[in-house]
């Protein structure tokens, strides 16, 4: 084999076919050249924010990234916008953990504000809001500008069934470098850029992974709360994929519509059967859109 294919080490020999290049993600706003040509397109924006902290009650907004796509009925960005990002003091000191994490000092954040006006004039007018991980992004955001309109959201997380497309995790960067990309974590207008990448990236069947976001937000589906569940099965709802609420002390899960059933089916039998201690009869059931959901 050529010198140029192997290279020796600690007595054996490894080919560079052994090894994976990742190249930088490198968004280029204006048409990509890709999907249908006369539309019809929807426009969605990609959105993240740096907070000061996990809470959207006690914590607020540090950095703000943007940035919208146009796509046809099939999930194919055909259009990308310009990337939007904005800083603001928080009035206060940004802990120290956050600045480990996103790079953000006291001084990168100081006198500096959003701009209200840009943020209302680009949400205002899209389909689709999408968020890595919208049951954090959005509670911030809603906080932060309460008089937007009503919008719908999608989740790149949730609203994807990564194993299916042949991923492991759901973690942003880990995904990114699965697909074959790289960038710099923790902050907002990267994160964004690797949301964009992504959803272009096509699954195991060919079609963008865009496509089944799409369909998964703008279909109803249901959350679950499992309210008078013993603490004796508390074990059994953590391993179902329940989460534990703590302000309203319920395990919760949210399932579409095909799954509803033989969910119910699933609680009637392991949690509010008889003997299994339950103070209820059956869960709280309440239906959700693309516009309930992510509270």
């Amino acid at each position: 084999m050529s010198a140029m294919l192997t290279e020796v080490r600690g007595g054996g020999t490894a080919s560079i076919f052994d090894r994976r290049i990742l190249r930088r993600i490198k968004i280029d706003e204006g048409l990509t050249g890709e999907g249908q040509l006369d539309g019809p397109y929807r426009t969605a924006c990609i959105v993240d924010v740096e907070t000061t902290g996990l809470s959207p009650v006690d914590d607020v907004v540090i950095e703000l990234a943007l940035r919208t796509v146009e796509y046809d009925d099939d999930g194919v960005i055909v259009r990308i916008g310009a990337a939007h990002s904005w800083r603001e003091d928080p009035g206060r000191p940004i802990p120290k953990d956050v600045t480990r994490l996103t790079g953000l000092t006291d001084r990168d954040v100081a006198g500096c504000s959003i701009d209200d006006t840009s943020v209302f004039d680009i949400l205002g007018r899209v389909d689709l809001v999408i968020a890595h991980s919208s049951i954090f992004d959005r509670p911030f955001i809603e906080a932060r500008f309460p008089h937007l309109p009503a919008l719908a959201w999608g989740c790149s997380c949730s609203g994807i069934n990564w194993k299916a497309a042949g991923f492991d995790g759901r973690q942003l960067g880990y995904l990114a470098m699965q697909a074959g990309w790289f960038f710099d974590g923790h902050r907002a207008q990267n994160d964004v850029d690797a949301v964009v990448q992504l959803l272009r990236h096509q699954g195991t069947d060919g079609v963008p992974l865009f496509y089944e976001l799409i369909e998964n937000a703008l279909s109803d589906s249901h959350l679950i709360e499992a309210s008078g569940a013993a603490f004796a099965v508390k074990n059994l709802l953590k391993a179902r994929g329940y989460r534990w609420n703590q302000p309203g002390r319920v395990w919760w899960c949210e399932v579409s519509d095909a799954d509803l059933l033989a969910e119910q089916a699933w609680l009637a039998r392991e949690v509010y059967a008889d003997g299994k201690m339950a103070q209820r009869a059956g869960p709280r059931i309440t239906k959700r859109t693309a516009f309930e959901r992510y509270r």
